[in-house]
């Protein structure tokens, strides 16, 4: 049996772990300049809440003058609202409700779309940034101009005549009755009030702030012929990769009686705000 000192055993057993480690080294960096794959990251929301219970009893009751009166089964069936057809529940849902009292009609309905991205290079939030903007851009806000007074109006033309809210080139709502046809004394129910300087609060459609990641209000009023007016608000949002969208609309039971901007404005933008805190829930 050969005998092996210790100091020679012991400087073999060194080359041979500096060899290994050397090899390990050669085998992680043996494939040096390969691309870097880099993946967008997921958007905050995975799902969306339930839209038929996303709206408390008491801000329905609010929304929809009427329903109250009704008898009880009616009532529920009523505040239960009615789901919006869709093929992807993950993605997109939505519901809606509708009253009828003696003065007027009205709607309401919520939708909410969860936006994915299926490019990994571009994440969802930017998917829904591009998507958000898109309905932004739709919208036309920048196209609708209110002058900043009432025009001065010659001798003998008919008192109170005013313009009502449209956007230019629609032919939608371009006109509106006179207070005395319709019993309203202030632009802010027959239209869009003018812009900041003529003395009323700014009602057009526009930008929101403090609404999510970004918001926007439109307010729209159209008439068919010899019907009652029907006006119909909408404020959209973004918060990360969810898009909600409220529309809030009524149509009077007169002919003559235009929709009272302000009112379904304020009540369009809280809805939207008690929204914004479900979806962070």
């Amino acid at each position: 049996m050969a005998y092996v000192p210790g100091v020679a055993l012991l400087a073999a057993l060194a080359v041979g772990c500096s060899a290994g480690s050397d090899g390990s080294a050669s085998d992680a960096d043996s494939k040096p300049g390969g691309p870097t794959v880099t993946t967008a990251p997921p958007g905050k929301y995975r799902t969306l809440p339930a839209p038929c219970r996303a709206v408390p009893g008491s801000t329905l009751k609010d929304l929809l003058p009427g329903v109250a009166e009704l008898p009880q089964q009616q009532q529920e069936k009523a505040f239960r609202g009615s789901p919006t057809v869709t093929y992807d529940t993950d993605r997109k849902v939505g519901c809606s409700w509708k009253s009828d009292a003696p003065d007027s009609t009205r709607n309401l309905s919520i939708d909410f779309e969860r936006v994915v991205s299926y490019d990994p290079a571009v994440s969802d939030d930017d998917r829904a940034r591009t998507l958000y903007a898109k309905k932004e851009t739709a919208a036309d806000l920048s196209g609708v101009t209110t002058p900043p007074g009432p025009p001065e109006k010659p001798a003998g033309s008919a008192a109170g005549e005013e313009t009502g809210t449209g956007k230019p080139g629609g032919g939608e709502g371009s006109t509106s009755p006179s207070p005395s046809a319709s019993g309203s004394t202030s632009g802010t129910a027959s239209g869009t009030p003018g812009a900041p300087g003529g003395g009323s609060e700014d009602l057009r459609p526009r930008v929101l702030d403090g609404l999510g990641d970004a918001a926007f209000l439109d307010d729209l009023l159209t008439r068919a012929g010899s019907t009652a007016q029907h006006r119909t608000v909408s404020v959209v949002f973004r918060t990360s990769n969810v898009i909600v969208t409220v529309r809030y609309g009524e149509q009077p039971a007169l002919v003559t009686k235009v929709p009272d901007s302000k009112e379904l404005q304020d009540k369009a933008q809280a809805l939207a705000r008690k929204l914004a805190e479900v979806i962070s829930e």
